[in-house]
């Protein structure tokens, strides 16, 4: 008892430890999930309202590549991942963000996007991945025949492989580029995994496997341990060899699991590419140079004389214009014997006064210089 007779106040001295609220019922959760889904579609159907209003704006255009600004798609994405805060990755909202404006645009009318086919190829991942799945894709034979069908207007654009990050240049892509005016319009980064794909899914079965010679080269350490004796048939794409190998139980085919789907085969093993970083770079093939972006790359094609210091006295000017060159390769020219062409990429835009400087000292060195296209770097 205290002096005055009343008992000691419990706790006294003693932080008090307040009652946690309690938690919200999944049935709210839900409910309230479900308002944001609600928001979100009038949102989303809100944006397509005033994206129709901007082609409006526009005029009368001819199709629907007039629509399609690939600088402006490029800024959008940007922002989309520097205002994300989690919990996300940027690269997922960039994948919901890129499918809304595919959408969008396909409300004038799908853009027709030539690729290396069939169905099935990375080349596919990679045209999807660029332009959303709101297009028609057009399948095509060869990286010669995309080319063609988007010089000719039969594609609005194209998508061809380019490098790749352990077995360097796809040459015919290069090449292709010397009889053609096609422009460079955008690039597309895919990480690229291999999977050994089967009919029956029994690895004993194998005894021959079907693939792109690209791949058998990004899994030439897999198979000389897993599968040293089977007969190794290359095929121009992937999913001609997913398509083969759905025709025996003793073949497989080296492609990624979009094939497996589409064919009908089963995993195996996977992923088999013998570095985990495996990526693929590809090109967006058009008809004409765009506006800056902000973050920009040009692709050169240089014909140098046959000078001692020719090479040097064409690439200096890029260094003194404070502009990074990103990759220089040589290719044979269809010129002459020993002539050679070299493909330069090189940091910035064809708009910037520095690539304009460089460019005008270039020309004093150079036999002929070919502007194949400035255009946004890639968003991963």
């Amino acid at each position: 008892m205290t002096a005055k007779g009343k008992p000691p106040a419990k706790n006294v001295g003693r932080d008090v430890v307040p009652k946690k609220p309690p938690a919200p019922k999944l049935a709210e959760l839900r409910e309230r999930v479900d308002g944001i889904d609600r928001s979100i579609q009038e949102l989303i159907a809100e944006r397509a309202r005033f994206a129709s209003q901007i082609g409006q704006a526009k005029g009368p255009l001819a199709a629907a590549i007039d629509y399609y600004r690939p600088e402006r798609e490029a800024q959008v994405l940007r922002r989309v991942v520097d205002r994300n805060e989690g919990p996300l990755e940027g690269e997922v909202l960039v994948r919901v963000f890129r499918e809304i404006m595919s959408a969008c645009l396909a409300q004038q009318e799908p853009l027709k996007i030539g690729f290396l086919g069939p169905a099935g190829t990375h080349s596919e991942q990679a045209a999807y991945k660029h332009f959303g799945h709101s297009i028609l894709g057009l399948p095509l034979g060869s990286i010669e025949e995309v080319f063609g069908e988007v010089e000719s207007g039969a594609a609005d654009f194209g998508v061809v492989p380019v490098e790749n990050s352990t077995q360097g240049t796809i040459q015919s892509t290069l090449d292709t580029f010397l009889g053609t005016d096609v422009k460079i319009c955008g690039e597309v980064e895919l990480r690229v995994h291999q999977h050994l794909l089967s009919r029956s899914g029994r690895f004993e079965d194998i005894e021959r496997v079907y693939s792109h010679p690209q791949s058998f080269a990004q899994c030439k350490a897999w198979l000389r341990q897993h599968l040293p004796d089977a007969e190794k048939i290359p095929l121009a794409s992937n999913a001609e060899a997913a398509r083969r190998a759905r025709n025996a139980d003793d073949a497989a085919a080296i492609a990624g699991l979009s094939a497996a789907s589409v064919y009908g085969l089963k995993s195996v093993a996977g992923p088999i590419e013998d570095r985990p970083d495996n990526t693929t770079r590809f090109l967006v093939l058009g008809r004409e140079l765009f506006p800056a972006s902000g973050n920009d790359r040009t692709s050169l094609l240089i014909f140098i004389k046959d000078q001692p210091g020719a090479l040097f006295q064409v690439l200096a000017p890029f260094a003194r214009h404070g502009l990074s060159m990103n990759r220089i390769e040589s290719r044979p020219g269809h010129g002459g014997r020993w002539q050679y062409a070299f493909f330069v990429d090189v940091g910035g835009h064809i708009e910037q006064e520095a690539m304009r400087l460089a460019l005008a000292e270039v020309d004093e060195f150079a036999e002929q210089v070919r502007v194949l296209g400035s255009y946004p770097v890639a968003i991963v």
